[in-house]
């Protein structure tokens, strides 16, 4: 790849690393660029799922390979400036939010763990709905994500469908759900669960907020 198009990370830091004791051989030392590609990917990866997109459904609009796509999510290689920017209209985010703020956390923690201040978060300004995943983006068939619902917010007036199964608990408000012909109101310590592939949507039509801990396991 040419350098002059690969996104820089002289900045990259190795944040999280513990100092090295005596004796510890450096070889095992994961270098500062490699968890800046390898948290990059993840973060894609988020993206991509947050939006219900497939790698195939992503490579169609953004115009990269699929193999592209899914070397870049597991943080094989390092993708183009071009390549980002094409990404960052596919999600309708702006540039500056592919790129990581402050340290990188822990090499072991990724995949694994998710900290309050990482989480990948997914406005949807036009239906009220913001999405934060809660779970690591890697690779695995289970997401969750904390929902929040603005008053007068929804899915969208389709009903609409996916793989998988889902379920969920309101923590807090009111959640209107549809699923087929059927509605359902769900007030604050209420659970549901259902599969994906039946026809549904959701709305809050509280005048204030509803906040669901959403679970989509996809397969």
């Amino acid at each position: 790849m040419p350098r002059s198009n690969q996104v820089h990370r002289s900045t990259a830091r190795k944040a999280g690393s513990r100092p090295a004791k005596k004796g510890a051989a450096k070889k095992d030392a994961v270098p500062a660029a490699k968890i800046a590609d390898l948290w990059l990917g993840q973060h894609l990866r988020g993206l991509r799922k947050m939006h219900d997109l497939s790698l195939e459904q992503l490579a169609e609009r953004c115009g990269l390979s699929v193999g592209a796509l899914s070397q870049i999510e597991r943080g094989i290689t390092s993708p183009t400036m071009r390549s980002l920017r094409r990404l960052s209209e596919v999600f309708n985010v702006p540039m500056s939010q592919l790129f990581h703020e402050g340290d990188y956390p822990p090499v072991e923690e990724l995949g694994r763990i998710v900290r309050a201040k990482g989480r990948r978060v997914l406005s949807l300004n036009t239906t009220g709905v913001q999405k934060e995943l809660l779970t690591p983006s890697a690779s695995g068939s289970l997401e969750i994500y904390l929902v929040t619902i603005a008053p007068g917010g929804s899915s969208g007036p389709e009903l609409y469908t996916h793989k998988g199964e889902e379920g969920g608990y309101v923590m807090a408000g009111e959640l209107v759900l549809e699923i087929e012909d059927r509605t359902f109101h769900l007030k604050t310590g209420d659970s549901f669960r259902f599969k994906s592939q039946t026809p549904h949507r959701f709305a809050n039509k509280t005048k204030a907020e509803t906040v669901v801990v959403w679970t989509n396991v996809v397969g």
